[in-house]
């Protein structure tokens, strides 16, 4: 790897837990207002489920100092996140631009690697910058990055005398079924796999996920619960007696904010194309703001392609969602 003279890189470990998580604060402070990070995902990531799907280094200043993180997360066959966290005090911009540099080559060669364990020829590298961080989508452009798409990060307060609105009539939704020992149904779950794969399949940058990969990843989440999974259900038009799936949600809990209150984080809302236009969409997010107000949440986030040829971005709006900062897509694909 070729960084300034003097520094040195090695794996992260929990001895690293403080350094990273100033790493992490600094990166998202400016761009999102606040620097509250949780502990228990950056721990996962360095020591924990995340960590067993991660490649991942840290580079050591002349000093002795932690200055940045690189994390290339493999996703599935052919996908890899790549994470780029540079400390921005470092005094010299040429410094931490070879640095930056650096990293992004040698998480290149890990997108390669793992394309060449899983047997495949290619992957596909995805970055997700700030959209105002100038500095970040410079290093980005100059590894041979494109910018492809724009990401709202939306949030809504949830009211504690607010009224749920019902369901339209021919929707149903519910909880994932259970067992009695409070695991889920594995055949629900594989339902909200199956949902959200074709209802996904006509989005940008879609891509073929595995059930234990999807369920693996999700799990990862400090935030996961399985009572935070929801399938949704529409009449069959030729037999009302049946149910037809729809389309399924799945959402985590945020750590509490300053005012020591959880929130609820959506992290896939999916419906079928023959369901859409339905109120399956929103039927679910008022069944999922309605299971926030219950717990004594304050806020329900998400995440929504600006570009959504669904149109999604438009039903947050109406629904009170408001965009509290942006993200992009950048990529760059590679070959074995």
């Amino acid at each position: 790897m070729e960084l300034p003279d003097g520094w040195t890189t090695k794996v992260p470990d929990l001895d690293d837990l403080p350094a990273l998580l100033r790493l992490r604060a600094a990166d998202k402070t400016p761009f999102e207002g606040s620097g509250k990070v949780d502990a228990d995902a950056i721990t996962g990531e360095i020591a924990g489920p995340a960590s067993w799907t991660r490649q991942q280094v840290v580079a050591v200043d002349p000093d002795g100092d932690i200055r940045a993180w690189a994390i290339a997360h493999d996703r599935a066959a052919g996908r890899t996140l790549v994470y780029l966290y540079v400390d921005r005090t470092i005094a010299q911009a040429a410094e931490a631009a070879e640095v930056a540099a650096g990293l992004y080559a040698w998480l290149e060669d890990q997108a390669r690697s793992m394309a060449e364990l899983r047997g495949i020829t290619e992957s596909h590298l995805d970055a997700s910058p700030f959209a105002d961080d100038t500095v970040q989508r410079e290093w980005l452009a100059a590894a041979e990055f494109t910018n492809k798409r724009t990401w709202l990060h939306m949030s809504r307060p949830v009211h504690p005398d607010e009224e749920i609105p019902a369901l339209r009539a021919g929707v149903t939704i519910r909880p994932v079924e259970t067992h009695e020992n409070g695991m889920p149904v594995a055949s629900d779950l594989q339902t909200v796999h199956q949902t959200l794969e074709e209802s996904f399949q006509d989005h940008f940058n879609s891509y073929r996920e595995s059930f234990p990969e999807f369920v693996q990843r999700l799990r990862e989440d400090p935030g996961h619960r399985w009572n935070h999974w929801w399938l949704a259900y529409v009449d069959d038009p030729e037999d009302p007696e049946t149910l037809l799936p729809a389309g399924s949600l799945v959402a985590s809990v945020l750590p509490a904010n300053a005012a020591g209150v959880e929130g609820t984080y959506v992290e896939y809302i999916g419906v079928n194309r023959n369901a859409r236009g339905r109120g399956v969409a929103k039927g679910l997010l008022h069944v999922v703001i309605g299971d926030a107000l219950e717990r004594g949440r304050d806020r329900v986030s998400l995440e929504v392609d600006a570009d959504s040829p669904t149109g999604a971005d438009g039903l947050y709006k109406s629904m009170g969602w408001v965009t509290d900062y942006v993200t992009e897509s950048w990529h760059k694909d590679v070959t074995v």
